[in-house]
């Protein structure tokens, strides 16, 4: 796997940007879901692309066409936060991506990734294109399991951008154009479609 292909956009809920931040004293929960109940206010999509729903205690993304994303974030408008969920591959190909996302407003946002194949980037998405910070290209580690469960976390804590994987650092860079926003998950394809990712134990804590 080399660069990361440009990224078609799926569904997501909306974060007012006048909402008040969530925030609490440094370690204290400021979201968590275990997927048990279907209500909780992330998206809900079935159609041609791919599907996005609860399921199986945790939150299905497949992605059923090629060079496509798909992603979603529950209610909530944070600044600095530690993000951490499990991801699963339940099916499709090992060049896939999944991962998670901060600082969402109005269709931008950071994105920290990882690939079945055991490769990962931290990037943002705005004004419609995808970039990697601080790397070229997604970068190798021997950390990501290619089966089974991977444990994902995202610091976005001022500038700088801090992604954890199995609990060990893997990158960290810097960026100022997002501070504040919603955080989420993101699975999608680059040229094999079919990516079958399951997400749970997803939880924000305040740093």
């Amino acid at each position: 796997m080399a660069l990361l292909s440009v990224l078609i956009l799926a569904a997501c809920l909306p974060v007012t940007p006048s909402e008040p931040l969530v925030s609490g004293a440094p370690g204290a929960v400021l979201y968590s879901d275990d997927f048990s109940d279907n209500t909780s206010g992330w998206d809900r999509v079935l159609n041609d692309g791919g599907i996005m729903d609860y399921d199986s205690g945790g939150y299905r993304i497949l992605v059923r066409g090629a060079k496509m994303n798909f992603w979603s974030t529950p209610p909530g408008n944070f600044g600095d936060v530690r993000i951490e969920a499990d991801v699963t591959r339940l099916n499709g190909p090992l060049e896939n991506r999944a991962g998670l996302i901060c600082r969402y407003q109005n269709g931008n946002y950071y994105f920290f990734v990882i690939s079945s194949d055991g490769y990962y980037a931290i990037g943002k998405f705005t004004s419609g294109q995808a970039i990697l910070i601080g790397q070229e290209m997604m970068v190798a580690s021997d950390v990501i399991h290619s089966d089974g469960v991977n444990h994902l976390r995202a610091d976005c804590i001022g500038e700088t951008l801090t992604f954890y994987v199995n609990e060990m650092q893997v990158a960290s860079t810097q960026d100022t154009d997002l501070a504040s926003g919603g955080v989420g998950v993101l699975a999608g394809s680059f040229e094999e479609p079919g990516v079958d990712v399951l997400f749970q134990n997803f939880v924000v804590l305040q740093p």
